[in-house]
């Protein structure tokens, strides 16, 4: 199945494995790709020295291409420069315009995504040299950059950039999904909630068992209630008793919210955790961690088991395949 990501990228599968801050490490994002996929580190909130820790840690466990998000919502030269000098082949850039950084990444030989909620964006970003474009449906977990559907998203984005690879990303999480995003004119799926329910990624066991017990309505979009830490920021987390009390307390604004500023947990690497933070819950956090924000996409009704990352990645691939193999010969 090999696309023109794969073939702009140099990976086999066309699976880009979400980025996910606060949920990946370059254990996870090395097992996706070396399964064949593009792994994915974010490390945007990150010191520069801890990211390059987790850059070399990742090139010890992999010898083929993977990725580093940044987020343009926060200051990102000096990781970016960081990046460069490690050696990451691929930026993937997040979350406001990066043109002013797309030159120094190219300049350096890096390949840059570039991740859009509408057509409009797209164009711009493929004006300023990204060289993937990276779709991102309403649909999608964590933080969402745009209100379209994926299934419209997709078509008009590929109509807008001509011959510049574009991603799928949104309620894609098995074969079913990559075949469609293909369908639609995609060249490969960026994956997020699918990989929460994999044995490398770093989050507590209490917030994988409410993804595997979720249904497709059991996330919420939120214009801006989990941002303690990154505000403005509309996202789809599970519906949890945060979201419950907020809501029958009348939705109130920042500042009136019931419990806010209460600390809800603790952890050994992020400190006290108060209510609305946008803290992922880590392995190492203790206390109320259904309270926490529990990022999803709406393609966690598909999620039903824990797997090997290299297993979920090779599933999808051959779903994707088996399904797209039974349309051809359809009449």
């Amino acid at each position: 199945m090999k696309t023109a990501v794969c073939k702009r990228i140099g990976i086999d599968i066309p699976i880009v494995q979400a980025p996910m801050s606060g949920a990946v490490g370059p254990r996870l994002a090395a097992a996706v790709s070396n399964a064949g996929g593009l792994g994915t580190l974010a490390p945007w909130a990150a010191n520069v020295d801890t990211l390059r820790q987790q850059v070399r840690e990742l090139q010890s466990l992999t010898s083929k291409p993977f990725a580093v998000n940044l987020n343009m919502d926060f200051p990102q030269e000096e990781r970016l420069d960081a990046c460069l000098q490690e050696g990451v082949p691929i930026i993937s850039f997040f979350w406001g315009d990066a043109s002013w950084l797309v030159a120094r990444a190219k300049d350096s030989g890096a390949i840059v995504m570039h991740s859009v909620g509408d057509a409009e964006a797209a164009r711009q970003a493929v004006d300023s040299g990204a060289d993937i474009i990276v779709a991102q449906g309403w649909e999608a977990g964590g933080h969402v950059r745009g209100t379209v559907a994926t299934m419209p998203l997709i078509p008009a984005v590929v109509d807008a950039v001509g011959d510049v690879p574009v991603i799928a990303a949104g309620g894609i999480a098995d074969g079913r999904g990559l075949a469609a995003a293909l369908a639609l004119g995609a060249s490969g799926a960026w994956i997020g909630t699918r990989f929460l329910a994999s044995e490398e990624v770093a989050i507590h066991p209490e917030y994988q068992q409410h993804l595997l017990e979720a249904s497709e309505n059991d996330t919420v979009y939120l214009e801006d209630l989990f941002d303690v830490g990154w505000p403005n920021a509309p996202h789809r987390v599970v519906r949890n008793s945060t979201v419950a009390n907020w809501e029958a307390t009348g939705r109130l604004p920042s500042g009136s919210r019931p419990g806010e500023g209460d600390v809800i947990a603790t952890s050994k690497s992020r400190g006290e955790i108060t209510r609305y933070r946008v803290n992922t819950p880590g392995f190492d956090v203790i206390g109320d961690v259904e309270a926490m924000a529990m990022w999803a996409g709406q393609s966690v009704a598909m999620v039903h088991n824990v797997q090997p990352a290299a297993h979920i990645v090779q599933e999808i691939s051959d779903d994707a395949q088996a399904i797209l193999q039974r349309l051809g010969g359809a009449k």
